[in-house]
């Protein structure tokens, strides 16, 4: 089996300031390529913070060239990475969750959060999620926190054939325990890797937990951020199965 490595970019945003949090993602993406990773997934709203007051003045369309930094990183680096963002697909139509995906080869692909958190729906209308990537052997499924809080969500996924289960999320220390148990459950009953990236320090009046991790499909953690920071959580897959390790930036 070819070997794929893919990690959780575990990131502090700085509120509304996407020049700064472009410079970060651009610096998560070398410390990334430099180990190897194929696939790199940051937290939901990564480029602007969770902040939903904010969202409907940042919000972006998806080929906008706000973005351009980051794609030709991608396409330099020969590096998938998974960007979270406001995005309006017209421009009077609602701000959705975005999580962005640009290719190694250049194209770029939107999915959009599915299920909104309650109050979401102020700032946020409800999107259409996404398909199923390939990557090698590998077909990978993507969630925006509250996705997975719907058990339909990644059963949906593993009926698709996925293989890997890549949440970019917010959650906060009140959450984590809940939240991480579900997921590892998921990985089980469904057979998948399961990837949660989650942010590094608060968010929208949030103290997140940080604590991003990757488990197997036996529910085993294969690897996870100690605490809260910018951190990378890497895992690889070879004919052995999958190992990884994380790492402070």
């Amino acid at each position: 089996m070819t070997a794929l490595t893919l990690a959780a970019a575990q990131s502090v945003s700085i509120a509304g300031d996407v020049p700064a949090n472009i410079e970060r993602h651009l610096a998560f993406m070398q410390a990334a390529a430099e180990r190897g990773v194929q696939w790199l997934v940051f937290p939901e709203l990564s480029l602007t913070g969770y902040e939903p007051s904010l969202a409907a003045a940042l919000a972006i369309d998806p080929q906008d060239s706000v973005l351009a930094s980051l794609r030709d990183k991608a396409r330099e680096l020969r590096l998938t990475v998974v960007v979270g963002m406001p995005i309006r697909l017209a421009p009077q139509a609602g701000v959705l969750i975005g999580a962005l995906v640009l290719a190694a080869e250049g194209s770029l692909t939107v999915y959009t959060k599915q299920h909104l958190h309650p109050g979401e729906e102020v700032a946020f209308v409800e999107g259409q999620g996404g398909g199923v990537f390939e990557c090698g052997a590998e077909r990978i499924a993507l969630a925006v926190c509250a996705d997975f809080s719907h058990a339909s969500h990644p059963r949906h996924a593993a009926h698709a054939g996925a293989s890997v289960y890549a949440a970019g999320v917010l959650i906060s220390e009140g959450g984590y325990a809940t939240d991480s148990a579900l997921l590892q459950g998921y990985a089980v009953e469904h057979g998948l890797l399961v990837l949660m990236a989650n942010h590094g320090g608060p968010s929208g009046g949030w103290a997140c937990a940080g604590r991003s991790a990757i488990w197997d499909a036996e529910g085993c953690l294969v690897a996870a951020a100690p605490g809260v920071g910018d951190a990378l959580v890497v895992a690889q897959r070879t004919d052995g199965g999958w190992s990884g390790y994380a790492v402070g930036l």
